[in-house]
């Protein structure tokens, strides 16, 4: 009985003592801890330079620390295999800040790459995918190349891209940084209806305004350490 209850209250995400440095420069951060409960949802802030794009990197898997240890869905990513981590990432969805789009694809496409490698039919992949791209707004921009895509358009389909397979976690860099305000809003809608069904939510952000709209804690980057900020009590 005490391990299903261990296994029932294992954190999504455990950082413990980890350090990031890039070669023989000087750490960017140090013995920092974080852990993230199932279902969760904080912003990510600091300023410039302060290791918010550095975190969100190995919390997705493309970055090692250089000491410390990384738990992620209760496996040790340092002593993962290659198989095993391609598969913790397909549960993680990722929105950056500079898109990574398949940029000779259409938003379209570029949407259905995560249900297309899932396996999924085409013509539920079309129903989700249309779905989506109506929701933020881009249901008469899906079949254009992403080339020719504005950045806040690009912005959305990088976001419908992250979200479309309903991920385990979403890490999202400046997700709101190149549309306008409506825009934004909606995406923060989208944002929190996923939250309400479990997935847990890490968004890096500057929006001072973003972050007093919403009652979520903050997990801010200062002098290469961390420190949870706790949610302002709404009257």
């Amino acid at each position: 009985m005490e391990t299903r209850k261990n296994i029932l209250t294992e954190p999504i995400v455990d950082i413990q003592n980890v350090c990031i440095r890039y070669g023989k420069d000087p750490e960017v951060l140090s013995d920092i801890k974080l852990t993230l409960e199932k279902g969760s949802f904080h912003f990510l802030t600091g300023k410039s330079g302060a290791g918010k794009t550095s975190l969100l990197s190995m919390m997705y898997l493309a970055l090692k620390p250089s000491r410390g240890t990384v738990m992620v869905f209760g496996t040790n990513v340092g002593y993962a295999s290659r198989d095993a981590m391609a598969g913790l990432r397909r549960r993680i969805g990722v929105v950056f800040q500079d898109f990574r789009l398949l940029e000779h694809l259409s938003a379209y496409d570029n949407v259905a790459v995560p249900l297309r490698i899932k396996g999924m039919g085409e013509n539920e992949i079309k129903k989700r995918v249309k779905e989506l791209l109506s929701w933020v707004e881009l249901d008469k921009s899906m079949d254009k190349i992403c080339s020719t895509l504005s950045g806040g358009e690009k912005q959305r389909v990088a976001i419908a891209r992250a979200v479309i397979n309903r991920p385990e976690i979403l890490l999202a860099d400046e997700p709101t940084g190149n549309v306008d305000n409506d825009i934004a809003s909606k995406l923060m809608k989208l944002f929190v209806e996923l939250n309400k069904l479990g997935t847990t939510v890490v968004i890096a952000t500057h929006s001072k305004d973003l972050i007093a709209e919403y009652n979520y804690p903050q997990i801010h980057l200062e002098n290469k350490g961390l420190k949870i900020i706790p949610a302002l009590r709404r009257i």
